[in-house]
């Protein structure tokens, strides 16, 4: 039996190996998705072999490309299966048998969101595929590749990875099965599944599997889950309900709670956040083994919602690197282990990785095929990993961590002047200095041992903590010196805005409103009203005004007609049908009018989404008496709280007639200003009245830059 081993909390540096012997071949133009390519490049095999759900587009926002790369880069040959048939094990076999392991992803998005609606309704195109060409990948995607490895070669080591993976690795709720499924690990059959980014577990993996060890001996990498029988008699288990217990109790202190107040009892650890006070547990015992925290089986939150709320809330608070104890949750017989998540890399190693020799352009193969998920990103620069924000809704911090993790000003100046110098269809215009926010780049923390300890879900909800710095100077003097390299005309500012953020530093508002805006922010309050703000852990509108009011005053001093775009989602977990008659009043108050809106999704493992499933809200400690929290599930309240949304197209208005009349709200029906929809539908003698100044908004269901999430 294998037994525990220390999890590094100091990793080797990335680029601190020795390289593997196959690094005199030196890099590949392009990684090989042929035999013809390998013979080529004189390779007889192998080393590592990439399955991948998108194209292969060799350029730094594909995941594939960058984990092919960084790989190469320590000396080994990776090949790419890109988008194989799935109907037999033969396109499996193409580039032959790998010496060390097959790593399979479903790409830089979830298979099943990327093929469906929020509807459950099928997609008939595909961002990631050549022409925009639907159905190229299977739904399930890490799990049908995975079982076509395995019959292509049974023992050769199976790696899973990308998000589809990362938010599978426990027990989740599936939205288009409407159950809970069990961990990926289990039907892919994987020998082992890598979370979050994975550069530092797959490096290191490589080198040691390189090296002789069994993959199944490898049991200290973080940001890794794997299947074990048993626990080893070296790790002391600690239940969770013992640390956040379920149902009416008597009073137990709460290892997770906010609190106003300063006195502990002797037994737990303060950790000052701010005016708040983290309470940690860190029950006495002579026990010096290492703590593995045991969160309910699969069986339980299988049938127990109240469960499942439960694990989803401890899962959460278990994500900070620096404090994140190992979980394991049973499946029937077996224990799927989940390792404390990586360590968050460098700048030094973040600037290697973006700065592998990426050809920045889709391969050959695919000849004049558009990619239009390329084509939204080929001139864009991602400054930044992570994010701090926590909505509730979203899974950038489930899968990047909320540790921001920053590129160097020199190794994005520096990206920036290649895009200038080798994109043939480059103008002069940068699409996006950016990453999954716009503006957390440099923000961090300002104590490394309050951040070390800090167990909070956002560094920004309910208000920004004390302790976060929120200076945005540093990308201010980044937008000047990207701007003014020769040859760059614009340089526009895509990704979503954190506007809370932004409003606390003045000048950078100024800054990106006078040169980096195109006419058009879109920015994300998500909501008007408080009760589905607090689910989505989001700020009120009022900070929204506070930042339209700076918008609107810096585009009069540029004299430029600049509007902001608001995002808002439909039926998410905590929002009535008032509320979202009070959201369509305050558009219509505002004259906005959204041609496309996005209903709430719920992705695996989100908090949102255990809110979805369970009607209890996981931000608080859960118990059969908590706070429930009211789900949107039946479609035809979906499609209502989507129409209100839309309520200016006449197609909606005989439901929100029906609906306004239902809710004791007829005195909105009329032809005034003051009223949300007419009484009658648009005719010859029944002229409409609309609002004067109108925009259409956001939401297709893709992100706007595929792989970023709205903020």
């Amino acid at each position: 039996m294998t037994t525990s081993t220390s999890i590094a909390t100091s990793p080797k540096p990335l680029f601190a190996y020795r390289k593997f012997w196959a690094e005199c071949f030196g890099p590949a133009p392009e990684l090989p998705m042929s035999r013809a390519e390998m013979d080529a490049l004189g390779w007889d095999s192998c080393d590592i072999i990439l399955v991948t759900g998108d194209a292969y587009v060799d350029h730094p926002s594909f995941g594939m490309a960058v984990i092919g790369r960084v790989l190469e880069a320590q000396g080994f040959r990776v090949g790419i299966i890109a988008q194989p048939e799935w109907d037999s094990a033969e396109p499996f076999k193409a580039l032959g048998r790998p010496n060390l392991f097959f790593g399979v992803a479903a790409g830089n998005m979830d298979s099943m969101i990327n093929r469906y609606t929020a509807d459950r309704k099928r997609r008939n195109d595909d961002a990631y595929t050549p022409d925009n060409v639907g159905g190229k990948r299977p739904d399930r995607a890490v799990i049908v590749y995975s079982q076509r490895v395995r019959e292509a070669y049974r023992d050769v080591p199976l790696v899973i990875g990308s998000i589809e993976a990362s938010l599978r690795r426990i027990a989740h709720y599936d939205y288009w099965s409407d159950k809970v499924r069990r961990s990926i690990l289990l039907d892919s059959r994987a020998d082992l599944l890598l979370y979050g980014n994975a550069e530092r577990a797959i490096v290191d993996l490589a080198h040691r599997l390189a090296g002789g060890e069994p993959i199944n001996s490898i049991r200290d990498l973080r940001g890794t889950a794997y299947v074990r029988k048993r626990i080893p008699d070296d790790w002391r288990v600690v239940d969770s309900t013992s640390i956040d217990i379920v149902g009416p109790v008597t009073p137990h202190p709460d290892p997770y709670a906010m609190t106003q107040s300063a006195e502990c009892a002797s037994d737990e650890v303060n950790v000052e956040v701010g005016a708040d006070v983290v309470r940690i547990l860190d029950v006495a015992t002579e026990d010096e083994r290492p703590a593995v925290v045991r969160i309910p089986s699969y069986e339980q939150v299988k049938d127990d919602p109240a469960l499942y709320a439960h694990a989803s809330r401890i899962l959460h608070k278990e994500t900070n690197p620096h404090n994140a104890r190992p979980l394991v949750q049973a499946h029937g017989d077996r224990e799927v282990w989940l390792n404390s998540p990586p360590i968050p890399l460098t700048t030094d190693e973040l600037d290697w990785v973006f700065e592998m020799p990426y050809t920045r352009l889709p391969h050959s193969g695919y000849g004049e095929a558009r990619i239009p998920a390329y084509e939204m990103i080929r001139h864009s620069v991602n400054i930044m990993r992570g994010c701090f924000g926590g909505c509730t809704f979203c899974s950038i911090t489930e899968h990047e961590g909320r540790i921001i993790q920053n590129r160097s000003e020199e190794s994005i100046l520096r990206e920036v002047e290649k895009i200038r110098d080798t994109s043939p269809a480059f103008t002069g215009v940068i699409s996006d200095l950016g990453g999954p926010t716009a503006n957390m780049w440099r923000l961090a923390c300002k104590s490394p041992e309050i951040e070390a300890k800090c167990r909070k879900l956002s560094c920004v909800f309910p208000g920004i903590c004390k302790n976060l710095n929120t200076d945005q100077k540093p990308l201010i003097e980044l937008y000047r010196k990207a701007r003014e390299l020769p040859g760059i005309k614009k340089v526009l500012i895509a990704s979503g805005l954190r506007y809370d953020i932004a409003v606390e530093t003045p000048e950078y508002v100024e800054e990106l409103v006078t040169h980096h805006v195109g006419g058009y922010l879109k920015i994300a309050p998500e909501h008007t009203e408080e009760g589905p703000l607090s689910k989505m852990m989001k700020p009120g509108i009022g900070t929204y005004d506070r930042f339209k009011a700076m918008f609107e005053k810096y585009s009069r001093a540029a004299g430029k007609k600049q509007y902001l775009i608001p995002y808002f989602i439909a039926a998410h977990p905590g929002t009535s049908d008032q509320d979202m008659m009070n959201l369509a009043l305050w558009l219509k108050r505002n004259s906005f009018r959204a041609d496309q809106v996005q209903t709430f999704y719920p992705s695996p493992m989100a908090s949102a989404t255990a809110m979805y499933h369970s009607g209890k809200n996981p931000l608080k400690k859960i118990s059969r008496d908590s706070e429930p929290v009211a789900a949107v599930k039946g479609l035809s309240q979906r499609r209502l709280h989507k129409a209100f949304l839309r309520y200016h197209d006449p197609d909606n208005w005989p439901e929100l007639r029906r609906a306004l009349k239902k809710m004791g709200r007829s005195d909105l029906i009329g032809n005034g200003k003051v009223h949300l929809v007419p009484p009658r539908q648009p005719g010859k003698r029944h002229p409409v009245v609309e609002p004067q100044n109108h925009f259409a908004t956001q939401h297709t269901g893709l992100p706007r830059n595929p792989g970023r999430r709205r903020k």
